[in-house]
């Protein structure tokens, strides 16, 4: 599904790199609530939405837990939307169609300017410390030992807007001796999940992926840890930001933080799925994302709804 871009346009306002569509008056780099109360959106039901996984139903039964506290605390009902692109989750917000949602690290910029998405949580820990590393992986047994030695191999990046699985390699992997797309061509598997499995089966010499998507493949059993060996590891990045629709009711928005902040990850699925994270903690988009901002702007990424494509 593409993302669809509006022209309507919205009055005179300071907006940054956020779409015609939205203000930003008090600087945070996101959009702000409407002005007029009349606009501001309660709906019966809210749509709830994680990332674009592999097994989308696996995921609907891991976030049934959270999904009824959420229940329990706004009082409303909540539907979990199973997406299938970045493209299409962010047109979901961008059309009104999804109110909560989870966008992984590299697009979540895209939510946030295109969509109208406000990042207010990450998973962490009791200590307050996230996120997630890019590694690269190629086969136990292959020559390749070093970024540098990729050259002229088979490497597999996730998809454009992935931060781990595309722009954060385009930014840092010239340092280490290798450029993208000059010393190896890319080719873009689609999911960490496809990356990590295409080195597996030797589909591709080697792929820089999401250090949290293989901890939770490796948890499922779903690749032979022994057959693969680890070449490099970046310092760490925000994971994926738990967003709302900038235009819901402001009552509503803090029943649902209040939701967030207040699940007890321990004994559930949503626990077990996501080893080592033990609540949901409170973040800004303009701090947290200041570095994802930057490895995107040193790659020349602009928030257009071609770019996302």
């Amino acid at each position: 599904m593409g993302l669809t871009f509006s022209t309507a346009y919205a009055e005179d306002c300071p907006r940054g790199e956020l779409d015609r569509l939205y203000c930003d008056r008090d600087g945070d780099l996101v959009a702000d609530a409407p002005a007029d109360p009349e606009e501001f959106v309660n709906p019966d039901t809210l749509i709830f939405a994680y990332t674009p996984v592999e097994d989308p139903a696996i995921y609907a039964d891991i976030w049934k837990p959270f999904i009824d506290h959420l229940e329990s605390v706004t009082g409303k009902d909540v539907r979990f939307f199973a997406v299938q692109s970045n493209s299409a989750e962010v047109e979901a917000m961008r059309s009104g169609r999804l109110h909560i949602a989870g966008f992984s690290t590299g697009p979540t910029p895209f939510a946030v300017n295109l969509a109208g998405a406000v990042p207010f949580a990450l998973m962490g820990s009791d200590d307050g410390s996230f996120g997630y590393t890019l590694q690269v992986y190629t086969q136990a047994d292959s020559d390749i030992q070093s970024l540098a030695d990729l050259k002229g191999k088979r490497v597999a990046h996730t998809s454009p807007t992935s931060n781990s699985g595309n722009q954060a390699p385009r930014a840092l992997f010239p340092d280490q001796g290798v450029v993208p797309d000059k010393d190896y061509e890319v080719t873009y598997s689609g999911s960490h999940d496809q990356s990590m499995l295409g080195v597996v089966a030797g589909d591709y010499d080697a792929a820089p992926v999401a250090s949290e998507v293989v901890e939770r493949m490796a948890a499922r059993d779903l690749y032979d840890e022994d057959s693969v060996r680890m070449i490099y590891e970046s310092d760490r990045f925000p994971t994926t930001s738990y967003t709302y629709a900038h235009d819901l009711d402001p009552g509503l928005v803090e029943k649902i933080k209040e939701a967030f902040f207040s699940f007890d990850f321990s004994g559930t699925e949503l626990g077990e799925e996501f080893d080592g994270v033990e609540k949901f903690i409170p973040i800004t988009y303009k701090d947290q994302w200041n570095v994802i901002r930057t490895i995107q702007k040193a790659n020349g990424v602009t928030y257009t709804p071609d770019n996302l494509e």
